[in-house]
């Protein structure tokens, strides 16, 4: 339980960062697939909490 809670506790203080390489990551998809406007905000949303999460698994287990 406590590899849970440090793993999520990483991966909010991650959100802020992770926010400009979702931006980057998004724009690039838009730009190989065409992507409907309305997708734009919860893509953003989603790929920048998978990237947190995964930096926050990194520094939990790394």
């Amino acid at each position: 339980m406590l590899h849970i809670v440090l793993t999520l506790v990483f991966s909010i203080v991650m959100l802020i960062f992770m926010i400009f390489p979702a931006m980057k990551i998004v724009e690039w998809l838009e730009g190989q697939v065409d992507i409907p406007e309305k997708w734009h905000n919860p893509l953003l949303m989603s790929t920048t909490v998978f990237l947190s999460f995964c930096i926050g698994l990194f520094l939990q287990f790394a």
